[in-house]
């Protein structure tokens, strides 16, 4: 699939076939998409969590109505003890570095024909605990993965965009 039909086409799914399961090579593929993902310094703070199982989806259920279905879930975190801190000491590269990672495994998944949707409608702190996730890190999302469901499509508005002059200045 072209870049440019990537970066068009894909959208948010809110309804997934709970009986589909994404194959292992499809997995791989946008798992891999985040491994390679730049981050500041090259520090790869992030983590990724795999989330498959009855107990680990529950869980994520327990925190979120956003699952919408998925049957596997990504849980993008990063290590609070390993971010760079920029210059002015007032912002450092975890959130950064692991929306960066999250981003490329959102195409990548598009790419390999699975649908995705980007969550954060959660406490990160109660999802952490929820998933008994170490201490050091901060989840910043969760990425559903599957199938969508026969009627899925995407919200209304997906395609409107406003003009770029309105978006975008020239210095």
């Amino acid at each position: 699939m072209e870049f440019s039909e990537v970066v068009k086409d894909r959208y948010s799914c809110k309804k997934y076939d709970t009986e589909k399961v994404i194959s292992e090579q499809q997995l791989e593929a946008i798992l891999e998409a985040g491994h390679v993902a730049p981050t500041a310094k090259n520090l790869q703070e992030q983590h990724i969590y795999v989330a498959q199982s009855k107990d680990a989806l529950a869980a994520i259920d327990s925190c979120t109505p956003c699952r919408y279905g998925a049957t596997t879930v990504l849980v993008v975190a990063w290590d609070k003890g390993n971010v760079f801190t920029y210059p002015g000491g007032k912002r450092d590269s975890g959130a950064e570095d692991a929306t960066i990672v999250a981003t490329h495994m959102v195409l990548a998944a598009h790419d390999a024909g699975v649908d995705s949707c980007w969550v954060n409608f959660f406490d990160p702190a109660e999802l952490a605990r929820a998933l008994n996730l170490p201490g050091n890190e901060e989840v910043l999302m969760l990425l559903d993965l599957g199938f969508a469901a026969e009627g899925a499509e995407p919200l209304a508005n997906h395609f409107s965009r406003k003009p770029i002059s309105e978006t975008v200045t020239r210095i």
